[in-house]
């Protein structure tokens, strides 16, 4: 057999056993430790930001990618930007405190906690954030510590993927369950389902 061609066959089959071990639009981790994803044939570097709950701005950058094209069987650098436990309660309180509420209402709720890590108004940790005194209701009355449904999970990855790109709301409330006169005087940016989202 020629060396050309023993060469091509060698090819060939060291692309079939790469597809069959890394198929597209699949996440695997390094050797490094760092996430990486394989684009499908269809999803947009928008889609792949709201399922890793990543900020679009940080996937691109880490990717160096100024065009916005997801090239199919190209591979991401998934960025690391908050871990699953923080993730997790941040989903709980988006569960509790927007449980009923439109999804575009969940995402909101989720975006004032990631803005208020972004202020010196406010802690610095998600975890900080939310049990901070007298805050959110759902830490005084237990309902935090219920699971957090599909939609809530969702919300709270498509929050950090638009975070950046979204409004800049720290306070939200539901004024026909709080009567709070501090909040009523808080400049109104947005309104969804109950709430109202200001700054």
């Amino acid at each position: 057999m020629k060396l050309s061609v023993l060469i091509s066959v060698i090819m060939t089959l060291s692309v079939i056993v790469l597809g069959i071990a890394f198929p597209k639009g699949t996440t695997s981790k390094a050797s490094d430790g760092a996430t990486k994803h394989v684009i499908k044939q269809g999803e947009s570097i928008w889609d792949i930001a709201k399922q890793h709950g990543v900020p679009i701005g940080k996937l691109k950058e880490v990717n160096h990618n100024v065009n916005n094209v997801a090239e199919p069987g190209k591979t991401l650098i998934i960025p690391h930007v908050m871990n699953d436990k923080d993730k997790e309660l941040l989903a709980r309180l988006v569960h509790a405190e927007a449980k009923g509420e439109p999804y575009r209402g969940k995402v909101e709720v989720a975006g004032v906690v990631l803005n208020r890590l972004d202020s010196n108004e406010f802690p610095d940790t998600v975890r900080e954030v939310i049990y901070q005194k007298n805050q959110f209701s759902p830490v005084g009355d237990g309902s935090i510590n219920k699971p957090a449904g599909n939609d809530a999970k969702r919300a709270v990855n498509e929050a950090l993927a638009i975070h950046g790109y979204t409004n800049d709301a720290l306070y939200f409330w539901n004024p026909s369950i709080s009567d709070s006169e501090w909040m009523k005087q808080l400049e109104v940016i947005k309104i969804i389902g109950g709430h109202h989202f200001a700054i």
